[in-house]
């Protein structure tokens, strides 16, 4: 029962309609799939109301943004089984609204510099997100034959960070990581770093893991360095943390393309990840 717990769909910044994802992961083998859709509750729900399809089990999920301000870097939490609650919603729909709204502004200044480009397009490929997300200008850039893909040249020099600020970046403002890690414990969620090599967080990993914030660390992801997985591997099995592993497939809106199910978690840590999730709400019904 492997499963694929780091996909992302229409709902956010992804290509693939969620209705496909089990579909794909059933054809790769997989038995469990969790949609993590960036700051949506829109995968949450979807897997609370559809907990099989194509005989996929499906987890709720959603990734969430927060920021690491001591480093100055972003980070992803992946938070598993959270409760449909009033934080988690309202946090959704707050980044939803900064990300619309930094998107925005980068549309008007591109709407400027480039003829081609239409606000419009962009906010039509973004409709079941309900925000608009850099893939989405991207995509419609692409298609007109006025970017070398999805994230390369063109990318860099509108979006990027290093080593020159790009010309139309604006970026939403994100909440500390202490914050993001509380609001996944008030859900009763799953709390899971995901690819610590991406921003350069294994530096938080290890004091994050040795404070006791996490219940896993991502480490079969396709942009983990060998050297992090193996010090990710290490800590996680001597603070007894879930290993978790996925694609992080967003479908075409990627460097490299890679299939559902390409990255997976393990039978047993599903295992361990659903004890986990299950004895968490109980011990909410027992208080209550």
């Amino acid at each position: 029962m492997p499963g694929d717990l780091h996909t992302h769909t229409t709902f956010s910044d992804g290509s693939t309609p969620v209705e496909k994802m089990p579909f794909l992961a059933r054809c790769a083998g997989m038995t469990h799939l969790a949609v993590s859709d960036h700051d949506s509750m829109r995968g949450v729900r979807y897997a609370y109301a559809h907990p099989v399809q194509e005989g996929v089990h499906l987890i709720p999920a959603v990734e969430l943004t927060a920021y690491d301000y001591d480093r100055a870097h972003r980070v992803h939490l992946l938070c598993y089984w959270p409760d449909d609650c009033a934080p988690l919603a309202d946090f959704c729909d707050m980044m939803a609204e900064r990300r619309r709204t930094a998107m925005l502004q980068s549309c008007r200044e591109l709407e400027e510099i480039c003829p081609q480009f239409r606000t419009e397009e962009a906010l039509e490929l973004a409709k079941d997100s309900g925000t608009l997300f850099k893939a989405h200008v991207m995509r419609v850039l692409w298609q007109y034959g006025l970017a070398d893909g999805m994230y390369n040249d063109v990318y860099r020099s509108l979006f990027g960070l290093k080593p020159v600020r790009g010309r139309v970046l604006h970026t939403p403002r994100y909440e500390p990581v202490d914050d993001v890690l509380a609001l996944i414990k008030a859900s009763r969620g799953v709390a899971v770093l995901a690819h610590p090599s991406v921003y350069h967080s294994m530096e938080l990993a290890r004091e994050l893991i040795g404070m006791g914030r996490l219940d896993g660390v991502e480490i079969d992801h396709p942009r983990n360095t060998p050297e992090d997985k193996a010090e990710l591997l290490r800590l996680a099995r001597a603070n007894d943390l879930l290993l978790t592993g996925g694609t992080d497939y967003h479908g075409l809106n990627t460097v490299t393309p890679r299939p559902v199910g390409a990255f997976a978690t393990r039978d047993e840590e599903i295992v361990r990840l659903e004890t986990l999730a299950k004895a968490r709400k109980m011990s909410n019904r027992k208080a209550q």
